[in-house]
């Protein structure tokens, strides 16, 4: 395998959960999400995509870190990986959850888990290489946000959860 393989693979991997949740949320904001009370203070729509391809990348590029210092996929590498797997995973299925399945509280579990997850890749990345545990702060400072936006949006349209 090149050795550049690793790198461009990791960066991209979180896209993909991305891109398959996108196909889900582009029907849903135009039609049952505009019926949703939503505070004021939500981010705009279209502020979500660039945000989110940033994010995306950014723990990418950071598994990659992860996966090159520890010398591939190893012994040393299952929990710092096995964490950020998990993490992703959650994050892939809050989007089926909440726009697909119009499960608004179920979502906001998935977040919370997923804080969890998220939180404890970062202190796992962090004895392994600081740059990839930093870049992972602002996915969770927007985790912090999507959480508590979730909350409110649960809490307002209690009526409105299929």
């Amino acid at each position: 395998m090149p050795s550049w393989a690793p790198a461009i693979g990791l960066t991209i991997l979180p896209h993909v959960g991305g891109i398959a949740g996108g196909l889900i949320t582009r029907q849903e904001v135009k039609t049952w999400y505009t019926t949703l009370v939503k505070p004021s203070w939500r981010p705009p729509n279209w502020m979500f995509g660039p945000v989110w391809t940033t994010l995306y990348t950014s723990m990418g590029y950071g598994s990659y870190l992860i996966y090159k210092e520890l010398g591939g996929l190893n012994e040393n590498a299952v929990v710092p990986l096995g964490l950020y797997a998990s993490q992703l995973a959650l994050n892939w299925a809050w989007t089926p959850i909440f726009f697909g399945a119009h499960k608004i509280g179920w979502g906001l579990v998935d977040l919370l888990l997923l804080c969890g997850a998220a939180a404890a890749t970062t202190i796992s990345w962090y004895p392994i290489s600081r740059p990839a545990a930093y870049l992972m702060l602002p996915y969770l400072a927007w985790l912090t946000l999507a959480s508590a936006l979730n909350y409110r949006i649960w809490r307002d349209n209690k009526d409105k959860s299929e």
